[in-house]
């Protein structure tokens, strides 16, 4: 649904190369929204590549996916407590977002450019 009712313009303008913050937090939000387990994910993460997503938040997305999921959340928190659910998710975030910066930033472009052209071959 992603790839037929999204815009490739509209992507870009809020996850790809100049959206800022604002991709970062929507990256996570689509990520800990998502139902199902993380292979999943990866489909997900081929249409927001291929439509010019940075990869960086495409990489906060599947750490979210994996990590942050609202119902996990809920159900962490009422069998473990909130402090510790707190200190885990805030500790994730941190994690995820540090992860996903170096890993762009240690990519070569042409690694880069081949990550973006076998999400093509997805397709």
């Amino acid at each position: 649904m992603l790839d037929v009712w999204v815009k490739r313009e509209t992507m870009v303008k809020y996850m790809g190369e100049g959206s800022g913050f604002l991709g970062v937090i929507l990256a996570f939000f689509i990520g800990s929204a998502a139902a199902g387990p993380l292979y999943g994910a990866f489909p997900v993460a081929g249409v927001l590549l291929r439509k010019g997503s940075k990869l960086s938040n495409v990489l906060i997305m599947l750490g979210a996916w994996s990590t942050t999921k609202i119902p996990q959340l809920l159900f962490e928190a009422s069998a473990l407590g909130v402090p510790f659910t707190a200190l885990r998710l805030a500790l994730d975030i941190a994690g995820i977002a540090v992860i996903a910066y170096f890993t762009e930033k240690l990519l070569t472009k042409e690694e880069k450019t081949t990550i973006y052209e076998k999400s093509h071959l997805m397709s």
